[in-house]
């Protein structure tokens, strides 16, 4: 595969993520659709997808081999309820009470939490980089949430909340994702996780289950979009630019997703977006490009997979 077919499948696949948050913040504000539901659809069609795409264009003896023996089915099990859809549910929850944008933003907190995270376990040394990256996330962070006013939050305090949260469970799903895929393609341990958190959370809300009497053609076109090109196509591009792109390349590259949220969040959604939340934006793609540069040589092959992870997000 040529490299400017890798670019071509990153660029896509980062921006129909971001596009998929700001589709679902629509699904919300419209139709009012249940997080519930919403995420339970998304995740059970999704993981689907990408099951069926790893067993007719890949090994498919990995989809059963997987849950042959309890050091890979417990870790699966785990990672796709306290990973996988803590991850989905946390950022849908956020842009149900905020907006997309914001939501992606805050998910992006992620890298500093590992960065904390690792200091604490003393597997890592703080430099300089990393102080930066800190320091720019919090500063971004403030900005986003404030607009530069201390008197009171620009965005509502449950999306914070559900944001933050999404960033803390996309550090977990980041770092525990890391030794199946070294094991497993990273298509079947990402299937499986998303069919484990849909089928889990269809106790609460079916996918099937369908919470209006009657949805407009427009709903279920924009229903489409979030699970089929927002979920499934996004990751699955994402994860084939890993053929022939470099960990930097795909992680820089990957910060379009949310660039492309903002974008159409502010353009399309008309959602106000004040002087010092672009600054805080800014700030906080600062933060993603230092963190991505630092990590070019240090990431390895199988944990360059585990980069892809940034959203699923989503």
């Amino acid at each position: 595969m040529p490299r400017w077919w890798g670019f071509f499948l990153v660029i896509t696949g980062a921006t129909l993520w971001g596009l998929g948050g700001t589709v679902s913040q629509y699904v919300f504000q419209e139709f009012s659709i249940p997080v519930n539901w919403l995420v339970s659809l998304r995740l059970t069609v999704a993981g689907l997808l990408l099951l069926v795409v790893q067993g007719l264009w890949k090994d498919r003896q990995e989809l059963v081999r997987v849950w042959k023996t309890k050091q890979t089915a417990i870790p699966l099990l785990l990672f796709g309820i306290f990973g996988m859809l803590a991850v989905q549910y946390t950022y849908m929850a956020s842009i149900s009470y905020g907006n997309a944008a914001v939501a992606t933003l805050l998910q992006y907190t992620a890298p500093v939490m590992i960065i904390g995270w690792l200091l604490l376990r003393r597997q890592s040394r703080l430099t300089v980089r990393d102080a930066a990256a800190v320091m720019l996330a919090l500063g971004g962070t403030f900005l986003l949430l404030t607009n530069g006013s201390v008197q009171a939050l620009s965005v509502p305090v449950p999306a914070v909340i559900w944001g933050l949260l999404s960033g803390a469970a996309l550090a977990f799903y980041t770092l525990y994702a890391v030794p199946l895929l070294k094991q497993f393609s990273a298509l079947v341990i990402v299937g499986w996780a998303m069919v484990i958190g849909g089928a889990l959370l269809s106790f609460l809300h079916a996918p099937w289950d369908i919470p209006a009497a009657s949805l407009p053609l427009s709903a279920w076109a924009a229903l489409t979009f979030i699970v089929i090109f927002g979920t499934m196509i996004a990751f699955w591009f994402y994860i084939e630019s890993l053929q022939t792109l470099q960990a930097k390349e795909t992680s820089l590259l990957g910060s379009l997703e949310p660039l492309s949220a903002v974008a159409a969040t502010v353009w399309w959604l008309q959602e106000p977006f004040g002087f010092y939340q672009w600054i805080g934006m800014v700030f906080i793609f600062s933060m993603i490009f230092l963190v991505a540069v630092k990590e070019e040589d240090a990431v390895p092959a199988p944990t360059a997979k585990a980069a892809k992870q940034t959203d699923s997000a989503s």
